[in-house]
């Protein structure tokens, strides 16, 4: 089966929230990596496929990036659980990996969104697309006004959660007990709260990204589970022979007014543990990308920049590098994968001793999702933010970075934060003793 796919420029536009929930309906198998509602900027992409394996035989694209189509014209979308990274990186896990094969899709058919000319392509196989193209057209043709967003079920749930507060807390202090000890200098710990019974996972999405629109948003639907992610944070974008990071280290909630939103987004800028939490990942991203980058290379775009979404403010760094001849998908993600925002530092010693911590798997929370263009092109994603929908519970992870400077109750306070806009996105209320009124 080839895998580019020919772009063809449409006259018409609609928007990807008016064509997915019918894409969704039609296809067991789809995706929909999301650039945020009303969009003005970057793309959004749509589409089917049939699942293969991660393609880690890829080469990087080290050609000079084409402004006049698509980012993706053809290629695999899905995502690779924590599980899978920890592992091959020689750590113990708590689970089984997921096998490659039922995480990735070859995409067959695409509407690609370029929200800020405000253009709308097609991406069908080269050869034998015609079916494709029908359905995707058909798609399009179909009067379909945007829907309002579904309602809640009447009576909420409440979620489960793996730790309460004082036992969550009780890990902190073995974290720091660890890094007294040099064992580690900072662990990402974190913990997940589970929302039994089905969910409608179009309509999760929905209210999900409606409450915490991000630039990295997604949809994918693979065998019957189902990722749906707000994630603001990019883990890795290759094109042209640049490879970039952005982690994320460091998070505040929003104020209730502009003078208390103002006083914690500088909070947050000038804090100094937050500040050493994030160099520390600086640090150790530009050691994964060196091992496929070109010496001397390695570049920090940006330090500490504050970034401010609907729930949160993040504070964010980039680090880039120049690609070495001959990297593939497969050696850049033995580099780099799992991110070491979501690990810690050391990276295996910490993966390590979160798996005697944490009491039970992450799955594809702290993992990634995106694509992997077959040009060598890819742009992933931190599986953070989001809700895993399986058949009979949806699961939400969250967590934070632990360093010697951390105060147990204010890690608490974060978990919770991040927490909160993906159970109410399942209709679920926080388990008691997790709420805010009580943590506060």
């Amino acid at each position: 089966m080839p895998h580019r796919l020919r772009p063809r420029l449409l006259t018409s536009w609609v928007t990807p929230e008016q064509v997915f929930p019918a894409l969704a309906e039609q296809e067991a198998d789809v995706f929909w990596l999301d650039a945020g509602p009303k969009a003005t900027e970057g793309w959004s992409l749509l589409g089917t496929g049939v699942a293969e394996p991660l393609p880690a035989g890829v080469r990087l694209d080290t050609s000079p990036p084409d402004e006049g189509v698509p980012p993706f014209l053809g290629g695999w979308v899905g995502w690779r659980d924590y599980e899978s990274g920890a592992a091959r990186a020689g750590a113990p896990v708590a689970a089984e990996p997921e096998p490659d094969a039922r995480t990735w899709l070859h995409v067959t058919a695409a509407l690609a969104f370029d929200h800020a000319a405000h253009r709308l392509w097609l991406l069908t196989p080269e050869d034998g697309g015609q079916e494709h193209e029908h359905r995707m057209r058909a798609l399009l043709t179909t009067e379909s006004p945007e829907r309002p967003r579904r309602p809640l079920a009447e009576g909420r749930r409440v979620a489960h959660a793996r730790h309460t507060p004082a036992a969550y807390e009780a890990l902190i202090g073995r974290c720091r007990d660890l890094i007294h000890a040099g064992i580690a200098y900072q662990l990402c710990l974190t913990t997940r709260f589970t929302v039994p019974g089905a969910h409608d996972p179009v309509a999760v999405y929905e209210r999900l990204r409606a409450a915490t629109p991000a630039h990295h948003g997604g949809f994918l639907r693979i065998g019957g589970r189902a990722l749906l992610s707000a994630s603001p944070e990019q883990f890795l974008h290759a094109r042209g022979g640049v490879i970039r990071t952005r982690p994320i280290k460091g998070t505040r909630p929003r104020g209730a007014d502009a003078a208390t939103d103002e006083a914690l987004a500088a909070e947050l800028a000038a804090d100094p543990k937050e500040r050493a939490e994030n160099v520390m990942i600086v640090d150790l991203m530009r050691n994964d990308l060196s091992r496929v980058c070109v010496p001397g290379s390695i570049r920090v775009d940006g330090l500490w920049t504050v970034e401010s979404y609907p729930a949160v403010h993040q504070l964010v760094s980039t680090v880039s590098g120049t690609a070495a001849e001959g990297t593939t998908v497969g050696t850049l993600l033995e580099a780099a994968f799992p991110a070491g925002s979501m690990t810690g530092a050391p990276k295996l010693s910490a993966m390590t001793r979160l798996w005697e911590l944490e009491d039970g798997p992450r799955d594809i929370y702290a993992g990634c999702f995106g694509y992997i263009g077959a040009d060598g092109t890819l742009d992933l994603a931190m599986v953070i933010r989001s809700i895993v929908v399986d058949e009979g519970a949806a699961f939400v992870g969250a967590g934070g970075g632990i360093t010697w400077g951390s105060v147990p109750a204010a890690e608490v306070r974060e978990v919770a934060t991040k927490a909160r806009a993906p159970l109410a996105a399942l209709g679920a209320e926080m388990p008691a003793t997790w709420r805010s009124d009580i943590l506060n």
